[in-house]
């Protein structure tokens, strides 16, 4: 896990606090500077990770960027990768959803679950299980796919 420092512009926009970074797409909002800051932190956090669970390497920040909405410039730091993400390993996720560990796999293949793997192990993101587990589920067993 490496700190992850980005530049943000932040400018106001209908009474609300918008935060863009430089070099991501997206941002975020906030109702006041503090809020912003929370909104901004969590943000970048949870890009990072994302990242990192999907292999794919962040794009380089630049630094000393002028506004481009007549704004501030906001620096933002966070500790974030894989070591970061609430995560079980897929035999945990089977049992927390009552299925098989091949029906896991099938399912973090399908993006049904979000995931990874790390040499002979597989991890669930609590956040994809969480979002499974509240869904509501069809009865009886998922349709086979059509052949063509």
């Amino acid at each position: 896990m490496k700190s992850t420092v980005y530049e943000f512009e932040v400018y106001e926009d209908d009474g609300w606090l918008i935060a863009e970074p430089f070099d991501l797409d997206g941002g975020t909002q906030g109702e006041d500077y503090e809020d912003l800051c929370a909104m901004v932190t969590d943000w970048l956090k949870v890009t990072v990770e994302d990242s990192a669970i999907r292999g794919v390497e962040m794009p380089k920040p630049t630094f000393g960027n002028a506004p481009r909405h007549g704004g501030s410039i906001l620096l933002v730091s966070v500790m974030a990768g894989l070591e970061t993400v609430e995560r079980v390993t897929a035999a945990e996720a089977a049992r927390m959803l009552g299925v098989s560990a091949g029906r896991v796999s099938q399912m973090l293949a399908s993006g049904q679950l979000e995931g990874w793997r790390d040499g002979h192990s597989s991890y669930v993101t609590l956040d994809s299980l969480r979002a499974r587990m509240a869904a509501p589920r069809e009865a009886g067993r998922p349709r086979a796919a059509a052949c063509a």
